[in-house]
């Protein structure tokens, strides 16, 4: 990826910071409002999501070490076709977003709870709510080295600071 757009004026970016800090504060305040008015109407909060974002973290993670080890040309390594670099970083950037909604629903419902917590069930649901929220956290991590990892080092660039992962390297 790289910072400069092309000439028919299209170009994919890096994700910034802004993006996934506007989804994350939109979304645990309307999570804030939305669990604090009726958390008692609410089912009990599954646990699942924790170990879900976490293996697609691992997943990512993985995909990652590989794709920028591809990249660079390392020995014993093939190089990355240009369409699965893209593809890659598409499933970060969507990736980006969907751990930036976890981080805010969850961070929002467990902030809700706090003062309900000398009861099981809602401190067994902030808990959970916290514990996906972590797992959030994880996934916008390895989502952000995934689409860096995707970078193709400039021609002479040993850093891999910047590329386009549509351009085979040199």
């Amino acid at each position: 990826m790289d910072d400069k757009t092309h000439e028919d004026g299209r170009g994919m970016r890096p994700t910034g910071w802004q993006v996934p800090l506007g989804i994350i504060l939109v979304s645990a305040a309307l999570s804030y409002v939305v669990v604090d008015a009726s958390y008692d109407a609410l089912p009990i909060l599954p646990w699942t999501a924790i170990p879900t974002l976490l293996l697609l973290a691992v997943a990512e993670g993985i995909a990652a070490w590989h794709t920028r080890r591809r990249i660079r040309h390392l020995p014993g390594t093939e190089p990355v076709d240009p369409l699965s670099a893209a593809r890659l970083v598409a499933l970060a950037k969507a990736s980006v977003v969907i751990a930036s909604l976890a981080i805010g629903v969850f961070g929002g419902m467990a902030l809700s709870l706090l003062d309900r917590l000398s009861v099981p069930t809602p401190r067994a649901d902030a808990t959970t709510a916290f514990g996906t929220m972590l797992a959030g956290v994880v996934l916008l991590a390895v989502a952000l080295l995934l689409e860096y990892a995707c970078r193709v080092p400039d021609e002479g660039d040993d850093s891999g600071n910047s590329g386009d992962p549509a351009r085979p390297p040199a």
